[in-house]
Formats: C-alpha cells, sequence, structure tokens
C-alpha cells in the first residue's frame, strides 16, 4: 500500500499529516513506529490524522499519535498544522472550523495573516481530569524523582503537564530528568515535562520532554501549559510570548474559567508518499 502524506512543521515541532477524511486510513502501532524512524521512515515528532466528525456540530476529527505509535490526546503545535492542511487541501474554505478531539472541540482559526489561532479550551486543575496524583488541587505540588524534590505544576491541556522553574533553560536537566518524571508514578497516564525560565512577566523561555517523544523543539500544548501555571503562581502576565528552540508562540489566558489562545505559524515542508 502507497501512503501519501504531507510533512509540516510548526517552530520545529515536526508532522506527517494523513488525509483520512476523504478514505478511511488505518495504521497500526509498528507501522507508525517504522514512519518515524529518521533514518528508515519519513522522520516526526507526531504523525496526525484528519478523519470525519463522528460528533455532530463539529468539521473534523482529529488524531495524534506520538512516535512510539501511542494515541495521545492533544497537541497545539498540530492544531495549527491541521487547520493548514485541511485549508490546503480544499477540504474546508472557512477560516474558522470546529475539529473534534479525544478530549473535546477545539476551534482552530487561520488569521489573515498567515498565522494560525487555537482556541485550546479551559485547562483542567484538578488532580483527577489531569490526571495526577494528589489529595487536593493545589498551585504547586511537591514531587519526589530519585534523591530529589521538585516544585510542580500540574496542567492538563487535553494531556497532562508537569511545569518546573529552572534558572537557565539552556542547562536545565531535560535529558535526564525529562524521562523520570514523564513516567512518575503519580501520573498514572504518564506527562510532559516543562522546564520553564521566566524572562520577564510576558516573556518566557521553554523546553518540554514530550511523554512518547523525547525532547522536541516545540510544544504547543507544553507552552499553554508553562503560561497557565506562571500566571497561576502570579509570576506571569497576559500575554506570554513563550520562545523555544524551534520559535515563538503566543500564548493568551484570563484567568480560570476561561480558554487558553495559541497563535503560531504553521508550514509544509514537502509533500511525498511511502509504501507500507
Amino acid at each position: 500500500m502507497k501512503l501519501t502524506f504531507t510533512k509540516m512543521q510548526g517552530i520545529g515541532n515536526d508532522f506527517v499529516v494523513i488525509d483520512g477524511y476523504s478514505a478511511p486510513v488505518n495504521l497500526d502501532a509498528a507501522t507508525i513506529q517504522r514512519l518515524a524512524d529518521r533514518h528508515f521512515g519519513i522522520g516526526f515528532d507526531q504523525l496526525l490524522l484528519v478523519e470525519q466528525p463522528t460528533v455532530p456540530g463539529v468539521d473534523f476529527r482529529y488524531r495524534i499519535f506520538n512516535a512510539d505509535g501511542g494515541e495521545v490526546e492533544q497537541c497545539g503545535n498540530g492544531a495549527r498544522c491541521f487547520v493548514r492542511f485541511v485549508h490546503d487541501k480544499a477540504l474546508t474554505d472557512q477560516s474558522e472550523i470546529r475539529v473534534e478531539t479525544a478530549r473535546g472541540i477545539i476551534q482552530p482559526r487561520l488569521e489573515d495573516d498567515g498565522l494560525v489561532t487555537v482556541n485550546m479550551g479551559e485547562p483542567r486543575l484538578q488532580p483527577d481530569e489531569i490526571p495526577f496524583v494528589a489529595d487536593a488541587a493545589a498551585v504547586t505540588y511537591a514531587l519526589v524523582v530519585g534523591e530529589q524534590t521538585l516544585e510542580i505544576s500540574a496542567v492538563s491541556m487535553g494531556n497532562p503537564h508537569a511545569v518546573m522553574l529552572v534558572e537557565d533553560v539552556q542547562t536545565a536537566p531535560v535529558a535526564s530528568l525529562g524521562p523520570l518524571i514523564e513516567k512518575h508514578e503519580r501520573f498514572p497516564q504518564r506527562v510532559n515535562a516543562g522546564f520553564m525560565q521566566v524572562v520577564s512577566p510576558h516573556h518566557i523561555q521553554l523546553r518540554v520532554f514530550e511523554r512518547g517523544s523525547g525532547e522536541t523543539l516545540a510544544c504547543g500544548t507544553g507552552a499553554c501549559a508553562a503560561v497557565v501555571s506562571g500566571i497561576r503562581r502570579g509570576i506571569l502576565q497576559s500575554p506570554v510570548r513563550v520562545t523555544t528552540r524551534g520559535g515563538e508562540l503566543s500564548i493568551s489566558w484570563h484567568g480560570e474559567h476561561q480558554p487558553v489562545l495559541m497563535t503560531g505559524p504553521a508550514e509544509t515542508v514537502f509533500e511525498g508518499s511511502i509504501d507500507i
């Protein structure tokens, strides 16, 4: 079988996007792992599958698979690439669409300047909604990792995030702490680990170790979670410019029970086909 794909990127977070809307596409975990291999396959952080919606009142269904073949609930940079893809493929002519995900409806909008804004919905802060093992909700939690006790914030943006403050994001122990936090027993569905340096109340630098993919050049939901964390801690003010290794996003959030808005670029890199 020959699989047609589009390679896309959002500030360095790279994706393979597949049209399962026009005709169904089924991929097992082993095939996704092979496609994700950067030497023997195509290479990507996540694979995005565009499908027909399964609930009324929405335009598309959006499924996300990590490089390890596991399906996850949400991906912010992928959401921006998603709306660019469905426009470029003439699957819609609407500037704003409603998209079904595993954790609810999101609303991406293609702006006149080519950037994409995504209404990511409200952050989930209750431990059982993240999910995170804790007796009660709090702004920060103590997390024992090996011989260290870290202060983290736990936030779900449709997928779980643990966010910690670091003095210098460039020297943060992402490679060593990231895998330990990702698989920590208090996060039963694993977690994305964010390392945040505050530059000013309106600017942070961020690195994220993503579950199932390792450190990526950018993470859209991680940027949203970091900003929510910083605003709740009283050290950030909306809007916040988030600098990642792959580029910048603008994140706005006006407090509890309000949606998080993320704005940034989405670009097509190339198109191709591969035998599977």
